[in-house]
């Protein structure tokens, strides 16, 4: 019996440490960085189009240190359940010339970003849907600014602007 008690109470504390250390975890994941897999043409050449491993701190948005040529992680604001990563051009109260479609026409329209939006593009201007396609975009879906690629590794380090 004192077998059992000794074996119950070893599993017993190897639970709790495995618990801590998934709350621990998710608390940083949460609210600290995270890792983000990117992949895609948006935001050639700054981001591979096959894939980059990049971490993100969710810490300087949240105390408005975001500014013109970070690279963000944003919430799709048309498919929600989509990250994306662009830079951002223009904050609140600035004027941003915008090519309606680069593509076919050379015709532009000028936006004022509105109080509380950003406004975001892809490096790629030609194969990037971005606030020129669906307009600036809140605040709030910022999820973090992109610091440092991982992967791959011939590329590891901070992204130039």
């Amino acid at each position: 019996m004192t077998f059992l008690r000794s074996v119950a109470k070893e599993a017993l504390d190897h639970m709790v440490s495995v618990t801590k250390y998934l709350c621990c975890l998710h608390i940083a994941n949460t609210y600290a960085c995270t890792l983000t897999l990117v992949s895609g043409p948006s935001m050639l050449p700054t981001l591979n189009l096959t894939g980059d491993l990049l971490l993100v701190e969710r810490v300087s948005h949240k105390m408005g240190k975001v500014r013109p040529g970070d690279v963000v992680l944003v919430k799709s604001p048309v498919e929600p359940r989509k990250n994306l990563a662009k830079r951002v051009i223009a904050l609140e109260g600035d004027k941003v010339t915008s090519f309606v479609d680069p593509l076919t026409s050379d015709q532009s329209k000028i936006i004022v970003v509105p109080r509380g939006h950003v406004w975001i593009q892809g490096d790629n201007l030609y194969a990037s849907r971005d606030s020129r396609h669906y307009g600036p975009v809140p605040y709030g879906l910022i999820q973090g600014k992109v610091f440092c690629r991982l992967w791959p590794l011939d590329s590891f380090g901070s992204l130039d602007k």
